[in-house]
């Protein structure tokens, strides 16, 4: 779970600093920044696993090209920066795999993770300046987790066992050093401008000399687990071979495949699994029976089916792009091995305003509930959104609202725009970052009392029409 992170020098973010609570909502128009948030968190992830050009190519639109990993970094005018700065504070899972099907149990679960990479012109690509990663105090969690949690969900997750630090960043004889510590001492190795990679993606934390070791390798597994979540709906009208993935792709892909796995993880009980995924689709959709897969043997196919009310059955090919989406959020819901922080984008996109409100209920029950403990039922899992709809701001909590615009800033003694974050006040963010600005009113009311287009044309327009003026929002020109 990730509850903070601070991002700088990569695109437009700038001096970024961001707590999350289970489920996060960032609204703001195209352009101002709320994706290339999302592009950062994926950047991370894939930097946990991947060599440096690997992961500079999970990026989007990046191709992994000299120019294309520059572009990476801020740009305001001719300049570019040359340094991004990543610091990402987590909670890990206690127990899990490692690289080579162990089972381990992390010493520390609530750790941060620092990291900051320099563009080479001479190489052409990333270079290491400094990889941190050290456990934060239990005695400080209220200093970090900001959002209402209550202590017998904190107890579930947090443990503690020391506080030195996993990894390290030394400088010697002018060069900067990597440095796991190695029964009480600190080992230097490669210089830090020689890696191709990340201290904590390597398999250096296979060495069982290395201290807590394990706690390591869960925050990798953590920030592997950090997903964005595209949802194509051709992808989801797809049927499924036998023995593709049995969770679903980023895409939406292996719908039927996931669902399928599901229903044999719980002892194929139909009622516990296609008619639970059924009930939430018909807060969606009124005409809603039975939600089901069609396994054909013979072509070794499966077959998203739907069944409405008077039995007649509906291929996944024949649903609309907003139920779609609605069902695969429904069977992330229901997926409890589907764990970690999950990034959507605009997952209102199909669906009937007047039934966003669901969308919304659905994706707040996906997050972990952090007044109960996490356990069966109750998985580690997060949430972060983005959109840029009225409806959506309407709906979401006040405290999850997470506000995206495009400001003037001075670094350097230069003068750019970079993006901005902020919040409303009386809320817990402001509560505990008091210096951040909160958000003005204007914008949030320009979400809640959009102001209508004026058009010169002659055609009278539906928002036009004097039957329909006394229900709408007043405004100053009515």
């Amino acid at each position: 779970m990730l509850t903070r992170l601070k991002v700088s020098g990569f695109k437009n973010l700038v001096d970024v600093d961001i707590s999350f609570g289970p489920f996060t909502c960032i609204a703001g128009a195209n352009g101002t920044g709320k994706s290339n948030l999302f592009d950062a968190i994926r950047f991370l992830s894939a930097l946990s696993e991947k060599p440096f050009r690997e992961a500079a190519m999970s990026v989007r639109g990046n191709n992994g090209t000299p120019s294309a990993i520059k572009n990476l970094f801020n740009r305001h005018g001719v300049h570019t920066d040359n340094i991004m700065t990543f610091e990402a504070e987590m909670i890990i899972p206690k127990k899990g795999i490692d690289d080579i099907g162990r089972q381990v149990e992390a010493s520390n679960t609530f750790l941060r993770y620092s990291l900051d990479l320099v563009f080479n012109e001479a190489k052409g690509g990333l270079e290491l300046l400094k990889e941190k990663l050290i456990p934060i105090k239990l005695g400080d969690d209220s200093k970090y987790l900001h959002f209402h949690h209550e202590k017998i969900w904190l107890d579930s997750i947090i443990k503690e066992n020391g506080i030195k630090p996993i990894i390290s960043t030394v400088e010697k004889d002018n060069y900067v050093f990597i440095t796991t510590h190695h029964n009480r001492n600190s080992k230097i190795g490669t210089p830090a401008k020689d890696l191709p990679r990340t201290v904590l993606s390597s398999g250096v934390f296979q060495d069982e000399s290395i201290d807590d070791r394990y706690s390591a390798i869960m925050a990798k597994k953590e920030m592997l687990s950090w997903r964005l979540l595209l949802l194509d709906p051709m992808a989801l009208r797809e049927p499924d071979d036998f023995g593709v993935p049995t969770q679903l792709g980023s895409d939406g892909s292996h719908l039927p495949s996931t669902l399928y796995n599901l229903l044999k993880a719980n002892g194929n009980d139909e009622s516990r699994v296609y008619q639970e995924i059924a009930n939430r689709l018909s807060e969606l959709i009124d005409d809603v029976s039975e939600i089901s897969v069609d396994r054909d043997d013979n072509r070794e196919l499966m077959t998203l089916e739907l069944t409405d009310r008077n039995g007649t059955k509906y291929a996944a090919r024949d649903l609309s792009d907003g139920t779609l989406r609605f069902l695969a959020a429904a069977t992330i819901e229901a997926d409890e091995q589907m764990e970690g922080l999950i990034c959507m984008e605009e997952p209102e996109n199909g669906i009937h305003p007047a039934r966003i409100p669901a969308m919304i209920k659905l994706l707040k029950f996906i997050a972990v509930d952090a007044e109960l403990p996490v356990e069966e039922g109750n998985p580690l899992r997060q949430v972060i959104i983005n959109t840029h709809s009225p409806a959506v701001v309407a709906q979401v909590p006040d405290d999850s609202l997470i506000v995206a615009e495009l400001r003037e800033t001075i670094r350097n003694k230069r003068r750019f725009k970079a993006a901005c974050f902020s919040w409303l006040p009386d809320t817990w963010r402001v509560k505990h970052q008091p210096s951040v600005r909160v958000v003005n009113k204007g914008t949030i009311l320009s979400y809640l009392n959009p102001v209508p287009y004026e058009d010169d044309s002659a055609e009278r327009r539906v928002i036009d029409r004097e039957d329909l003026k006394k229900y709408r929002p007043s405004y100053p020109d009515d």
